[in-house]
């Protein structure tokens, strides 16, 4: 607040007062979405119609006429309410695109707001060959058509460049002495997780938010580590230091493992090495020496008989 006027977030809030960040389509990938269902679209509505008009052959040309209405409302107005019911919002030209249509509040469409859209899409796409959906998106803040304002729904962009993660500072050395002996093994994944985007968005929040969801996190951490939070730490810091210790264990954990298999020792001989076999009275045997070559004369092979001379 400055100047004793309140700032205002045009875009959908969360129930922690964090705005979400919905990206919204631009109109050339939105109409490049648009020209894949259509032509899809069409191609089927082409094929059902050679197909009814073999059937229907023999019928008058009343029933043909109605049966062509009837196809007509089936594939071209309700087969695009059927696939983004089905799909959440994601037909096959918004899929190609990154796109998909979503409610204002950033949730899954539903039945209802794809029969406003389809509805609609019918005086703003076919009759007006996309006229009207063009000048309502180029009005619009955010790219949104009339069948969208009615609808309640937004058209986002899906694929987007996710940004790393900040790198995490080195705490304090007394604090850092604080959360070395913490036992994190009982800390679940999820609440990692919460910490770590936490971190990563800090900077976005609102102050006070931000402080109240650091101590709700510092809160449940202390519960799983069984160690309060050291007094006069903001919970900010507390959460840093602990995730950052987190990391130091996790890497001097990979860093301890072995490069490479060990070599076994052999009792009695170097590592790798094998003990010679000897036979009878110490002589090697011929098949498990090192010579290679014969026994002495007469001997058999492998058994360290020594025959008297």
């Amino acid at each position: 607040m400055a100047g004793g006027e309140a700032e205002t977030v045009s875009g959908p809030v969360t129930g922690e007062a964090v705005a979400l960040e919905l990206r919204p389509a631009k109109l050339l990938s939105r109409g490049a979405a648009v020209l894949i269902d259509l032509a899809v679209t069409w191609l089927v509505f082409l094929l059902v119609m050679v197909g009814v008009l073999v059937t229907t052959a023999s019928l008058d040309e009343a029933a043909v006429a109605a049966v062509s209405v009837a196809v007509f409302l089936l594939v071209p107005v309700g087969g695009p309410i059927a696939v983004e019911t089905l799909s959440h919002g994601r037909s096959l030209g918004k899929w190609a695109c990154g796109l998909r249509v979503v409610r204002e509040d950033g949730g899954p469409i539903r039945f209802r707001h794809a029969l406003v859209r389809g509805a609609m899409a019918v005086v703003e796409i076919l009759l007006t060959v996309g006229v009207v959906a063009c000048v309502a998106s180029l009005v619009s803040e955010r790219g949104r058509r009339v069948g969208d304002v009615f609808a309640g729904t937004l058209v986002v962009r899906e694929r987007i460049p996710v940004a790393r993660a900040p790198e995490l500072a080195a705490p304090e050395p007394w604090l850092a002495q604080q959360v070395n002996g913490l036992d994190l093994s009982s800390v679940p994944d999820s609440l990692w997780l919460a910490v770590r985007q936490y971190l990563g968005r800090v900077r976005q929040l609102d102050a006070q938010v931000a402080a109240g969801m650091a101590g709700r996190l510092a809160e449940e951490l202390a519960v799983r580590t069984g160690v309060s939070v050291p007094a006069g730490v903001p919970a900010g810091s507390y959460l840093a230091a602990v995730a950052y210790e987190r990391r130091e264990r996790e890497r001097r954990k990979v860093g301890a493992l072995p490069r490479g298999v060990a070599e076994v020792e052999v009792p009695g001989g170097g590592a790798g090495a094998v003990p010679e076999a000897r036979g009878v009275g110490g002589e090697i045997s011929p098949a498990e020496g090192g010579g290679g070559g014969e026994g002495r004369s007469g001997g058999q092979a492998g058994t360290g008989f020594v025959p008297p001379v």
